[in-house]
């Protein structure tokens, strides 16, 4: 895998011109993981040469959710690195220097050509059924030619000069030699007219600035490679391998895209997804053990990770088998780990306040213990659980007619109220017995007791245990909400 025993180093390079997605965070999280089972340097670099539509904001929200998933890296943005600096739009002028060497050199040249001259030409080799490439004619001007188009105020762009002739052969690690013909590639810019640089001439500076030594990215680059291999030779720098991921796609088997739902980061992070779990997903999306184990510690990952056993076939992204993921991890942890995760979405609710008592956090715990089986992300606790906050909880329609609207409710709730009052201590052993009792007392069947204080106490049909709940809302609050019920009938 890697030929010259060279210190492995990749880097993740994201354009800051929208949210960062699950797409991103899996080529991330691939790079990620090759460095760290290669002891080598993961970099991050961002790539936010567009001034017009890249953003601050979005530049933030990559370096927020690969802290957030755990995706260190060794240099870029907040970490000191020998290669910086690791923003492109601060290294135009590094850019300017090799494009003005390969100008002198005769492997490029300036091109006058408006976009409206090069939309109307594309538009004509389509309609006679010929490849859009730029047709060249501004390859070999004279000095009085490129004089004129001066003097009109035309900007120039610099082109590269491609290899009329011969072919440029891809390397990839998971797709094997591919080949491109240099006729049908075409001269491809390298500064725009604003001296800014186009995507692939910059990443062949960076990449080989930084010290590169394995490129690995989308399938959705494999056109872009063979331009970058054509510059590395005019330029004399040493090729780097490459690997092209395939695509994530949607269970309808196209491109995964916000009509398969959610695609950012920023989504699954505030809906309650923890780190791991979705960084065990996406690994693997592509990639898999000859065992096809599912779930990994961040150790076991590293170690069992490599290129060889990721496919060349698309991955489906399942948000299903996410949130069963997100479940399992979600059970293997601790209550109290549980509870200082649910604490913010409880906040954000209002179903508690902003400072909260060691009696509350204690009751919180409590109901992360009785309903981490049940969460499959951790947002759903304030459906799962309101009413343990709510005093006016709202009763659910289904639940008054299929379990309180019986005769015998009235009588069974101010008898079980009754007998609780009387009760010397409130476990979950006391009031089980109690209720049991009851059944036996008046010849009721177990469910005809359960169900309707079920509701009473919680307005639904299902929930945590019975008794857990009940003691967990406290003797006097059970006795509120069944007096509740009971004025509910009256009314």
């Amino acid at each position: 895998m890697n030929k010259n025993k060279r210190e492995i180093r990749v880097r993740f390079a994201p354009s800051p011109t929208g949210e960062f997605h699950l797409g991103g965070a899996r080529t991330a999280l691939f790079n990620w993981l090759f460095a760290r089972h290669c002891k080598g340097k993961f970099i991050l670099r961002i790539e936010d040469t567009d001034a017009i539509r890249s953003k601050n904001d979005f530049s933030q929200s990559v370096i927020e959710n690969l802290k957030w998933l755990g995706l260190d890296w060794n240099e870029g943005p907040e970490v000191e690195g020998s290669y910086g600096p690791y923003f492109q739009s601060q290294r135009l002028q590094i850019y300017k220097k090799y494009a003005y060497k390969l100008l002198e050199e005769g492997k490029a040249y300036f091109c006058y050509c408006t976009q409206e001259e090069l939309e109307e030409r594309k538009r004509e080799k389509q309609k006679e059924g010929k490849p859009p490439k730029y047709d060249g004619r501004c390859r070999n001007l004279s000095e009085e030619e490129r004089k004129h188009f001066k003097e009109e105020g035309r900007k120039p762009v610099v082109r590269f000069k491609v290899p009329q002739e011969g072919i440029t052969y891809v390397e990839d690690l998971l797709r094997g030699k591919i080949s491109f013909e240099n006729k049908l590639i075409g001269d491809f810019v390298l500064l725009k007219s604003d001296e800014t640089p186009t995507y692939n001439f910059a990443n062949v500076i960076d990449d080989t600035l930084m010290k590169i030594t394995h490129v690995i990215r989308g399938d959705d680059h494999l056109s872009n490679t063979p331009r970058q291999i054509l510059i590395y030779q005019a330029l004399n720098f040493q090729t780097p391998q490459f690997a092209h991921l395939s695509m994530i796609l949607g269970k309808d088997g196209t491109k995964l895209s916000k009509r398969h739902g959610a695609t950012s980061i920023s989504y699954y992070r505030k809906k309650g997804y923890l780190p791991w779990a979705v960084v065990n997903y996406l690994a693997l999306l592509g990639w898999a053990t000859s065992d096809s184990q599912q779930l990994f510690s961040k150790e076991e990952l590293i170690k069992k990770f490599n290129l060889e056993r990721v496919g060349k076939n698309p991955a489906v992204f399942d948000i299903k088998k996410l949130e069963w993921m997100n479940g399992e991890y979600i059970r293997r942890m601790k209550p109290e780990e549980v509870a200082s995760l649910l604490i913010p979405y409880l906040k954000e609710k209002g179903l508690v306040k902003e400072r909260i008592e060691p009696k509350e956090k204690e009751m919180i715990r409590k109901i992360a213990q009785m309903e981490q089986n049940r969460l499959k992300v951790l947002s759903e606790i304030t459906d799962l659980a309101d009413f343990f906050f709510k005093k006016d909880f709202i009763y659910e329609p289904k639940a008054v007619e299929k379990r309180l609207n019986k005769e015998y409710v009235p009588f069974l709730l101010k008898e079980t109220k009754k007998e609780i009052n009387e009760l010397a201590s409130f476990t979950e052993e006391e009031l089980e017995d109690l209720l049991r009792n009851l059944t036996k007392k008046f010849s009721f069947s177990t469910g005809e007791v359960f169900h309707p204080l079920r509701v009473a106490l919680t307005g639904r049909t299902r929930g945590p245990g019975l008794f857990e709940l009940a003691v967990v809302l406290g003797k006097e609050e059970v006795l509120r909400r069944i007096d509740k019920t009971l004025a509910m009938f009256k009314n």
